[in-house]
C-alpha cells in the first residue's frame, strides 16, 4: 500500500473513532463543579445542549459555566436621580431630615415624620422632559405629626427650605409609623391589670405576642386622640401565634401619651387553642412530606430581554417607570408602547397604583367590630412590604429593586429586594391558527406568549398581598392581586360543629378545635390615570343591549347590539357591575382616529370581583365609600390620589373618592382618572388553616382600536435550534 493511501486510511479510522466517542459522550456521567454528579441525555437535541455547569456552543466548543451572573447591588450612598419621577435618594432623604430638624415647628418638641416621598413635578414637566436634560427641581413631600397636629410640607431640596406648610384641618390622622406600632404593643406590658389577666389565662409573659389593630372610627367618643387597640396571642409551641389568640382581651391605647385607656376582657371562658399542627415552617412539618415536583426553571442563556436604567424599564414594545412607595407599595408611571406600523412610542398610562385596601370583618362583637382595616392609609402597603425570596417569590433571572424610605425621625433605610421584575413564560399562546384538513392547506401558525411582570408582596400583619403589574406584547396591561398568609381567627369554646346550636352567631367557620375563621372581605381600589395618545380622553360605556325581532325575515327572535354612551359628568360614570347588564368600559381619545376612523382607545376589562354588602351609613362603609361602586371616573386632580382620603386613620369618610365624585364635575374630553375595585368575599374553609393557599383576581387594560391591526402578527415563532435544552436521563 502506498504511504499516501496508508495515511488516508489511518486518518479515516481515527476520524471514525473520534466520531464514535463523540456520539456516546452524551451518556457519560459528567462531574459538576461541586462533588455532586449529574447524568445528561442530550442526544435528541444534537450539539446545542446546556447542563448545570457548562454550555456546549453551536461551534461544539465547551464553555465553562459558573453560577448565573449576580445582579450588582445598588450603591445607595452615591445614587442620584435620573428621571423626574425617581424616588428620593438616600442623600435627599438625609437632606430632608436635616432641614426638618432645623425647623422651628419641630425643633422644640417631639415630632414624627409619617411620610417622606418625592413631590412629583407637574405632569406637563414630566412629559416634556427628555433623557439627558436637567431634571425639574427636586422636592420632597412630607407628612409630619407634631404637637397634636398633622402637617403637609413641601421641601425644596435645591433651596434647602420648606416652601409650603399646611396644617391639616381634616378629620383623620396620618398613617401609623413603624415606631407607632412597635411602641403601642409595649404599652400594655406596663399595666398591672393586663399582666394579671394574661397570667390568669395561663399564658407566660415570655410567650406573649401582641399586634397593633387600627381602631377605625365609630363616633364622637373616639375623637381627639390617636387611638389603637392591642390584641395578644401566645407563641408557645408555634411560630404561628395568630392561631393562639387570647380571645376577648382588647387593650385601648393612646398612641401619643403611650398609656392604657381601657382593658376589655370578655373571653374568660374561651380556652387557648392548641399549638399542635399550626406551625407552617418546613422545619416543623412531620414526615413524610408531600412528594416534591421536579424543579422547573426558565433558562435565559442570553440573559433577559428587558433593560433597566435606574427605575426606567424597557422591554419589547414597552417603556415605563417603576417607583417603590411607602403607601401604595409601588407606582407604575409613563407607560408607553411602540406602534408596530409607525415605530412611534404612544402614551397609555400616566400613573397606576394601589390606592386603598378595605378589609372589614363580619363579627360585630365587642372584641371584633372595629376590625375594618384601610391597609394602605393606616399601615402602608410599602412600609409593610418585605424583601422578596429569590426562586420562590420570583424566578431565576429576576431583577430586584430596593425601596428607600424614612423612619419617624427622618433617617433613611433600605427595604432590599422589595420589587422584582422578570419575564414569564408558562406555555401560554399569544395567538394561533391551524387550517382544517378539508381545506388541504397545510397551515399551522402559533406564537408563544411571553410577558413581563413587576411584583411586590406586603405582609400587613397576618395577611400577605402579592401585587403584579404584567405587560404583554400585544399592548395589554394586567393588574393582579394575590391573597395569602394567615387568617385572623377567633378563639371559641367549640371543638366540633355538632356542638354549635342553630341560634349561635358564629360569624365564620369552625376550622379546628377552638378556632373560628371569621368571615371578611377584601377590596383593592386602583388609581389609573389613563392618557390614551394624550391627556384629553373620554369614558364610554358600551352596553350590550338586548333587542327583540318582530316580524323579521328569519326565525330569530332576539339579539344584542352595542350601544355607546359617552359619560358627560362623574355621576354618569359611577358603575356597579352586573352580570345581566353586560357592558364594556372604554377610555378613548376622540381627537385621534385609526386609519379607518375609529377613535383610539383602551378598555377596562373587569375580573372576578365582589361588591360590599354593608349599609352605606355603617361607619366602616362611610370611610370606605369608594367601594360603593366598582368603577368611578374623575377629572385629574393632583390632590385626589388616595381613595380613602389623605388622612385615613380614624377618618370619618368626609374626604373620599365618593365625596369628590359627588361634585359631578365634567369628564368628557378631559384629563381623566379611572378607579377600579377588585373584590373578594372570604368565607374561610378548613383548607385555609393554618396558612392559606394563594387566591387571586385581576383586571386588564386592553387596547381597543388603539392599533390598526394585530400588533404582534409579525412576531416570530420559537425553533428548537434556538433553545438550549437538556433532558436528564433516568
Amino acid at each position: 500500500m502506498e504511504p499516501t493511501s496508508y495515511r488516508r486510511v489511518l486518518f479515516l479510522l481515527m476520524a471514525s473513532l473520534l466520531l464514535l466517542l463523540l456520539s456516546i459522550r452524551t451518556w457519560i456521567r459528567l462531574p459538576s463543579l461541586g462533588s455532586a454528579k449529574i447524568e445528561l441525555d442530550c442526544s435528541e437535541y444534537g450539539s446545542w445542549c446546556t447542563f448545570k455547569n457548562r454550555i456546549q456552543s453551536r461551534s461544539g466548543a465547551f464553555i465553562q459555566r459558573t453560577k448565573p451572573k449576580q445582579q450588582q447591588k445598588a450603591d445607595h450612598e452615591s445614587e442620584v436621580a435620573k428621571h423626574p419621577l425617581d424616588p428620593l435618594t438616600l442623600r435627599e432623604i438625609q437632606r430632608v431630615q436635616s432641614i426638618m430638624q432645623k425647623t422651628s415647628i419641630f425643633n422644640q418638641g417631639k415630632f414624627a415624620l409619617h411620610s417622606v416621598v418625592l413631590e412629583e413635578p407637574l405632569k406637563e414637566e414630566v412629559l416634556s422632559w427628555k433623557a439627558g436634560s436637567n431634571l425639574p427641581t427636586r422636592k420632597a413631600s412630607v407628612i409630619a405629626w407634631a404637637d397634636g397636629h398633622a402637617y403637609k410640607l413641601i421641601v425644596d431640596l435645591v433651596l434647602g427650605q420648606i416652601v409650603e406648610n399646611q396644617i391639616s384641618h381634616e378629620n383623620g390622622y396620618p398613617a401609623m409609623t413603624m415606631e407607632d406600632m412597635t411602641s403601642a404593643v409595649q404599652v400594655p406590658l406596663k399595666s398591672k391589670e393586663f399582666v394579671e389577666i394574661v397570667e390568669k389565662r395561663k399564658v407566660n409573659m415570655s410567650d406573649l405576642a401582641c399586634g397593633p389593630i387600627s381602631s377605625g372610627w365609630f363616633g364622637a367618643g373616639e375623637e381627639g386622640l390617636r387611638l389603637i387597640k392591642v390584641m395578644c396571642f401566645s407563641s408557645a409551641g408555634t411560630a404561628n401565634y395568630f392561631m393562639r389568640p387570647i380571645e376577648g382581651l382588647v387593650v385601648l391605647v393612646d398612641m401619643d401619651a403611650k398609656k392604657v385607656l381601657k382593658i376589655i376582657d370578655d373571653g374568660k371562658d374561651i380556652p387557648l387553642p392548641k399549638a399542635e399542627g399550626t406551625d407552617y415552617r418546613l422545619s416543623a412539618q412531620k414526615y413524610p412530606l408531600i412528594p416534591p415536583l421536579n424543579p422547573i426553571s426558565i433558562e435565559q442563556p442570553q440573559g433577559p430581554s428587558f433593560k433597566i436604567d435606574g427605575h426606567q424599564v424597557k422591554w419589547g414594545s414597552w417603556e415605563f417607570h417603576v417607583k417603590p412607595d411607602p403607601r401604595a407599595g409601588m407606582i407604575i408611571s409613563v407607560a408607553t408602547v411602540k406602534d408596530p406600523e409607525t415605530g412611534k412610542m404612544r402614551r397609555v398610562l400616566y400613573k397606576g397604583f394601589t390606592s386603598e385596601l378595605f378589609v372589614p370583618y363580619m363579627d360585630t362583637s365587642e372584641g371584633w367590630y372595629f376590625k375594618t382595616y384601610l391597609d394602605a392609609g393606616e399601615y402602608g402597603i410599602g412600609l409593610t412590604a418585605m424583601s422578596l425570596d429569590p426562586l420562590n417569590d420570583c424566578p431565576r433571572n429576576a431583577y430586584y429593586m430596593d425601596g428607600l424610605f424614612a423612619t419617624a425621625d427622618g433617617t433613611p433605610y433600605v427595604r432590599s429586594n422589595m420589587v422584582c421584575i422578570f419575564e414569564r413564560y408558562a406555555g401560554e399562546i399569544a395567538w394561533r391558527h391551524t387550517e382544517c384538513p378539508i381545506t388541504d392547506m397545510q397551515i399551522r401558525e402559533v406564537r408563544p406568549k411571553v410577558t413581563l411582570v413587576v411584583r411586590m408582596a406586603a405582609s400587613v400583619g397576618n395577611y400577605d398581598y402579592i401585587v403584579d403589574w404584567e405587560f404583554q406584547t400585544d399592548g395589554l396591561i394586567r393588574a393582579k392581586v394575590g391573597l395569602s398568609g394567615i387568617l385572623m381567627i377567633k378563639g371559641t369554646k367549640y371543638e366540633n360543629v355538632d356542638q354549635i346550636s342553630s341560634t349561635d352567631e358564629l360569624h365564620g367557620t369552625l376550622l379546628a378545635e377552638n378556632i373560628i375563621g371569621v368571615s371578611h372581605d377584601h377590596y383593592i381600589t386602583f388609581y389609573l390615570d389613563m392618557d390614551i395618545d394624550g391627556k384629553d380622553n373620554s369614558f364610554v360605556q358600551v352596553e350590550m343591549a338586548k333587542k327583540t325581532v318582530k316580524n323579521g325575515p328569519t326565525p330569530r327572535k332576539s339579539f344584542w347590539k352595542a350601544e355607546k354612551h359617552i359619560a358627560q359628568t362623574e355621576k354618569d360614570a359611577q358603575i356597579k357591575l352586573s352580570l345581566y347588564q353586560p357592558a364594556e368600559f372604554h377610555v378613548i381619545n376622540p381627537s385621534r382616529k385609526t386609519n379607518i376612523g375609529n377613535p383610539v382607545g383602551y378598555k377596562l376589562v373587569p375580573g372576578a370581583t365582589a361588591a360590599s354588602l354593608l349599609d352605606h351609613d355603617d361607619p366602616p362603609q362611610l370611610r370606605a365609600a369608594f367601594t360603593n361602586n366598582q368603577i368611578w371616573v374623575t377629572p385629574y386632580n393632583r390632590s385626589e390620589e388616595w381613595a380613602g382620603g389623605q388622612y385615613v386613620y380614624q377618618s370619618k369618610g368626609d374626604d373620599t373618592l365618593a365625596v369628590w365624585s359627588d361634585r359631578d364635575r365634567p369628564i368628557e374630553n378631559k384629563d381623566i382618572v379611572i378607579w377600579y375595585t377588585l373584590g373578594f368575599h372570604h368565607l374561610p374553609c378548613q383548607e385555609d388553616y393554618p396558612i392559606m393557599p394563594t387566591v387571586s383576581s385581576s383586571f386588564d387594560l386592553k387596547p381597543t382600536n388603539f392599533f390598526d391591526r394585530n400588533p404582534i402578527m409579525r412576531t416570530t415563532p420559537c425553533y428548537e435550534k434556538d433553545l438550549p435544552t437538556c433532558a436528564a436521563s433516568s
